[in-house]
């Protein structure tokens, strides 16, 4: 099991749900195609999956 996340924002959250864009900012995510490194706990998964139709994610 990986230690790490990478996230990685593929679609705008221009029209999401405004729950959805604060996920996506607590996240550390700015920009589309920018990538942040995140541990891999319940915390960030949780958050993942609430937004896994903006993200994509890869265990480093």
């Amino acid at each position: 099991m990986a230690d790490k996340l990478k996230v990685t924002l593929v679609k705008s959250t221009i029209g999401a749900v405004p729950k959805h864009r604060r996920t996506v900012e607590a996240l550390g995510l700015k920009k589309v195609n920018k990538s942040v490194e995140l541990p891999n706990n319940a915390a960030t998964k949780g958050m993942v999956q609430q937004v896994r139709h903006l993200v994509k994610v890869e265990e480093i």
